[in-house]
């Protein structure tokens, strides 16, 4: 049970990248108040939960009954992220949240708990096929619980990740912030691009 765990607890980090994920979505939220991040991060992880649960435990009829493979997560979650991409490398959302900004208050800014942070960031193609994949391996009560567990420890650490990421970009400073948002635009788009490749490789084999 204790290997299970160490195992399921290794691929959920590599797959999920609470790491990877904090700074992404620092800049993603610059503007924001601390509270408005806070429950943001908060919604973001909980909604991931209930997805990743919701395909953990009925994922493989739930896609076979709709008739959609796992490749296609994978291309149109790339093709959405690349989209946010574009925008925080060419500061567009920056314009977008100064414009905003005249309109309403930081607790009103751009909500990107749901999309891209919940899914497909946190709960994205890959966490999905990982904790399906996991659970179809491991029958019995028991060894799920200790997959399940393994996942709500990840989505802790992601939680509190996120909830660190936003003060740290504050210390950086705006132009250091501005500087490092773009960099990670540019990694994301990459990584979207990934998505897209997987999946096309996938669905062509």
């Amino acid at each position: 049970m204790i290997e299970l765990f160490v195992s399921s607890l290794i691929t959920f980090f590599v797959v999920i990248d609470p790491p990877g994920c904090a700074p992404i979505y620092a800049g993603l939220t610059a503007g924001a108040s601390a509270a408005h991040r806070r429950a943001m991060a908060v919604r973001a992880v909980g909604v991931a939960a209930a997805i990743l649960l919701v395909f953990a435990l009925f994922g493989e009829s739930l896609l076979h009954g709709l008739g959609i493979e796992l490749d296609s997560f994978r291309i149109a979650g790339g093709i959405m992220l690349f989209l946010i991409a574009l925008e925080m490398v060419f500061e567009k959302r920056t314009q977008r949240r100064e414009d905003r900004a005249a309109k309403v208050s930081p607790d009103e800014a751009e909500d990107v708990s749901i999309f891209p942070m919940a899914m497909p960031m946190i709960a994205g193609p890959g966490s999905i096929a990982s904790v399906m994949l996991l659970m179809a391996r491991n029958d019995g009560i028991e060894r799920s619980l200790v997959v399940l567990a393994a996942l709500a420890a990840i989505l802790l650490l992601t939680l509190v990740a996120l909830l660190a990421a936003g003060p740290l970009m504050r210390l950086l400073g705006a132009k250091i912030e501005a500087v490092i948002t773009r960099l990670l635009g540019v990694l994301l788009a990459a990584l979207a691009v990934q998505f897209v490749i997987d999946g096309l490789e996938a669905a062509l084999h």
